[in-house]
């Protein structure tokens, strides 16, 4: 079982996008909530985006609504973070992370980061 983060270019200037990708090798991940976190260097980790398995739809925090999507392809076995207007204090330390137990209510796991499977973390550098 593998769950590994990954960008395609993790530079980017302020006002540009990206777009991060997880890989759940291993995971059956029809039956998995999903979810992003990220860390800046000398601050918390902040849940960015949440969503439960039977969520309507997901949690983004307020510092990124409106810029950032999470979505998936289960076939494929991603989970995937597209993230537009990017800027400086975007920049951080991104993780993927999946939870078979995780029904509802993504704003919570995504508060207390409490979620079973972690990836290893994705570089995201922002210059202004």
């Amino acid at each position: 079982l593998m769950l590994a983060a990954g960008v395609w270019g993790g530079l980017v200037q302020a006002g540009g996008s990206l777009r991060l990708s997880c890989v759940a090798s291993g995971f059956d991940l029809d039956v998995y909530a999903i979810g992003w976190f990220r860390q800046a260097p000398g601050k918390e980790r902040e849940g960015v985006s949440c969503f439960g398995r039977r969520d309507y739809r997901p949690y983004y925090a307020n510092s990124v609504k409106g810029r950032f999507t999470i979505s998936r392809d289960n076939a494929q076995k991603m989970v995937y973070l597209q993230m537009n207007s990017l800027t400086p204090e975007d920049t951080a330390l991104y993780y993927c992370a999946i939870d078979p137990r995780i029904y509802y209510a993504g704003s919570y796991y995504c508060s207390t980061g409490d979620m079973e499977n972690w990836g290893k973390g994705t570089q995201v550098t922002v210059s202004g």
